[in-house]
């Protein structure tokens, strides 16, 4: 039986030691070896494919639910994208050395604010192999060790994908140990990552809420995350139909699983006898569960809501709907049961989006867009680690440039205080 604690302390201090070597590698190194990475995954996508099928194979003798599933599963459309994203993220500018302020002082002295790495970033993801080469490449674009911990589920996609990664690094001569997963299924991993205050220095879950609060629970390290999506989309008394009807279809049906899917529907009194009428039919046409409170639940094949599915992440084919008479009506039942993470807007009221814009304090906030954008890549990131809901440091899809930190550089000319 492995020794996870020795095991985990062997990769904390090699994750260490890459990181100091990270921390000053050239632009052009770090993006060869994305470019190489992705090269290594296209020429090796049948392997990754089959690799993925035993991990299918695996979820579904653990009985994981449709949404779980969809999110395991690799097929050559999104191995492809895997793809895209590491040359994406290859192609970006990188953030390290960015000047983020600089200025002179009466004393003589000039100073600079200047991006740099965090050091070691610590990964535990559940369901999505994708998240292996999301959060291996944008963690080496911002010259950040990385520690990945997969879900169970996972072990053989995020296996082979994480080859293609080291092989990148190969290429690319530099540190091996820049990118490690850790090699065991075993929940004593996680537990240990979690303490590992000496050698991590942020953990970054993705997954569903049991990991996230688990995560939040017992970690010493500091955590960037989100607990759960819960997102909700508000039509206005001013929405347009057509933009409501196709924006709402697609916020909730594109993918149930994802942490952008809409959860909630909130609409206005107003037009709840046209717009809202048309989309609550056009949703159970879809094959969605509408949940309706008690207006909503006299439309024919809508089910009565019960208090328990205002604030409620399905990551289903089930939506909850509730009227409001107002716009600060939905503002309050927003900041009542949401989480901080994403919510919309359907109107052509300027004004109303302002209000609403300023009046809620989510990570993303959007008006007249699905919110399936919710999204790293969507938002020209290239592909995100997570989609942070805190406020501290990191806020909304977690990039590159949002894994450093930053330090002051002092020039003086033999300055001395007086």
């Amino acid at each position: 039986m492995t020794h996870i604690p020795e095991m985990m302390q062997q990769m904390g201090q090699k994750a260490r030691a890459a990181a100091a070597e990270l921390a000053f590698a050239s632009s052009d190194q770090k993006r060869d070896a994305l470019l190489a990475a992705a090269e290594a995954v296209w020429a090796q996508r049948e392997e990754i494919i089959a690799a993925n099928a035993k991990d299918m194979a695996y979820g579904a003798e653990k009985g994981l639910s449709p949404a779980m599933m969809d999110r395991l599963m690799l097929d050559e459309a999104r191995v492809r994208s895997i793809v895209e994203g590491l040359k994406a993220v290859a192609g970006q500018t990188d953030p390290v050395g960015e000047i983020l302020e600089e200025w002179d002082r009466p004393s003589g002295l000039h100073i600079r604010r200047v991006r740099t790495p965090l050091g070691v970033i610590g990964v535990i993801y559940e369901s999505r192999p994708n998240v292996t080469a999301d959060a291996g490449a944008l963690c080496l674009k911002a010259g950040n060790a990385v520690i990945l911990r997969g879900g169970s589920e996972g072990f053989h996609s995020s296996s082979a994908l994480h080859g293609c990664l080291v092989a990148g690094l190969k290429a690319a001569g530099l540190p091996e140990e820049s990118i490690q997963l850790v090699p065991t299924r075993e929940r004593a991993a996680v537990s240990e990552m979690l303490t590992m205050t000496d050698y991590i220095d942020v953990i970054v879950p993705r997954g569903g809420k049991g990991l996230v609060g688990l995560v939040q629970r017992e970690a010493r390290v500091p955590v960037f995350a989100h607990l759960e999506g819960i997102v909700h989309i508000y039509v206005d008394a001013e929405a347009d139909p057509v933009k409501a009807l196709n924006v709402i279809l697609n916020a909730k049906t594109r993918r149930t699983g994802i942490c952008g899917a809409a959860e909630c529907l909130l609409i206005h009194k107003d037009v709840m006898s046209t717009i809202g009428q048309g989309v609550i039919k056009a949703l159970l046409e879809a094959g969605v569960e509408v949940r309706g409170d008690k207006e909503i639940s006299t439309i024919e094949g809508v089910i009565s809501a019960s208090s328990s599915d205002w604030g409620c992440e399905y990551l289903d084919m089930i939506i909850a709907a509730k009227t409001v008479g107002s716009l600060d009506e939905a503002i309050a039942h927003i900041r009542e049961f949401g989480s901080n993470h994403t919510d919309c807007i359907l109107t052509e009221d300027d004004g109303a989006a302002e209000r609403f814009f300023q009046r809620l304090d989510s990570a993303i906030l959007m008006r007249n867009a699905s919110t399936q954008f919710a999204d790293g890549g969507e938002f020209g990131m290239g592909a995100e680690i997570g989609i942070a809901t805190g406020k501290m440091h990191a806020r909304g899809p977690v990039g590159a440039a949002q894994l450093t930190s930053f330090k002051y550089l002092v020039d003086g000319d033999g300055t001395v205080r007086s």
